[in-house]
């Protein structure tokens, strides 16, 4: 994560206390102490955690850290602006803090409900709100969501996510408003710019969304979408499985995959592979596997594209026959 000055600066007064923290920007203008408290909050909001990364740019600063596990930004962040700003600047800037959170993401407090209540509010809404909503959620929270939903909207909701209909930015926003408002009431608590996505970029979430259902339901939803339009079914239950997917698979599975691809297959689809999929691959086959698989690399010398992306699809298709008998599992991220 390559992080601005300003995150920078908002990492180390969450290693101190309110106080010390407000005494360290007293000097600062009240439009730069409100950047860095956006800041503050954009890191809570997306789930960052101190690491070692935080850790070092603390040790840039000061010579010794003051760790606190009980640390809650809300009230670190009303402490730092009240002790800064007072009270009524403290009042200003977090409701200004809100607006800007909202306009950098939209979503970012749908993000953080839990799946029963996002789904209680989507049962209600257009299938097209709905479909916007599990499209920018983690692929597994929006396949747990689609579950939940009643028959009727489920399919309605797959079937505008696997289409090419574009939503503007605009229209996002105001989904995204107008969910946040029914979350916010149910827990008590870019103008007309076109966003670009490429119709697979669409498809893959789909796929990924499908693939993290039970067998049952992933398949009468593909089913549904191959009646309405076959080609883009297909393009659905392929992109369920790539090679790049190879990483998340758990170890018997992927183990059992394995077992039937000969040494040369195996090292042509390896060839100038991802790191992460060549370990991967590497630590679930036998020791006798590797040692074949290491004599093939060092007898191959220039192999063809074709012959590399031939090898690939064998996998991959063994991978995909394995999914639709509901024999492939995924590591829960």
């Amino acid at each position: 994560m390559a992080l601005t000055g300003k995150q920078k600066a908002a990492m180390l007064l969450m290693s101190l206390d309110a106080t010390t923290a407000a005494e360290l920007i007293k000097g600062l203008n009240p439009d730069m102490v409100q950047s860095i408290a956006v800041e503050l909050a954009y890191l809570d909001a997306t789930g960052f955690k101190d690491t070692k990364q935080s850790a070092e740019i603390v040790r840039q600063f000061c010579d010794s850290l003051q760790t606190n596990n009980e640390f809650h930004i809300d009230n670190f962040l009303r402490e730092l602006l009240k002790s800064t700003l007072g009270e009524s600047g403290a009042d200003n800037i977090q409701n200004q803090i809100r607006n800007l959170l909202f306009k950098r993401d939209p979503f970012m407090t749908i993000r953080s409900t839990d799946v029963q209540t996002i789904a209680s509010i989507l049962g209600s809404e257009h299938p097209q709100a709905a479909a916007v909503v599990l499209s920018e959620l983690p692929a597994k929270k929006s396949s747990e969501i689609l579950s939940i939903l009643g028959e009727g909207i489920r399919l309605s909701v797959i079937s505008r996510m696997a289409g090419s209909e574009t939503i503007t930015v605009e229209a996002k926003t105001r989904i995204a408003e107008t969910v946040c408002k029914r979350l916010e009431a149910a827990t008590d608590t870019g103008k007309g710019e076109v966003a670009v996505r490429r119709p697979e970029d669409s498809l893959r979430k789909v796929a990924v969304i499908l693939r993290n259902l039970s067998k049952e339901l992933r398949d009468g939803l593909l089913g549904a979408i191959r009646t309405k339009d076959e080609k883009t079914g297909d393009m659905v239950a392929e992109l369920m499985i790539i090679l790049a997917d190879i990483p998340q698979i758990t170890d018997r599975t992927l183990q059992e995959a394995l077992r039937g691809i000969d040494s040369r297959k195996l090292a042509l689809a390896l060839h100038k592979a991802d790191r992460v999929i060549v370990d991967k691959i590497r630590a679930n086959i036998s020791e006798r596997a590797a040692e074949a698989l290491d004599e093939e690399i060092s007898l191959m010398s220039a192999p063809k594209k074709e012959d590399i992306q031939q090898a690939r699809e064998e996998i991959i298709r063994i991978l995909r026959e394995m999914n639709e008998k509901g024999e492939l599992a995924f590591i829960e991220e």
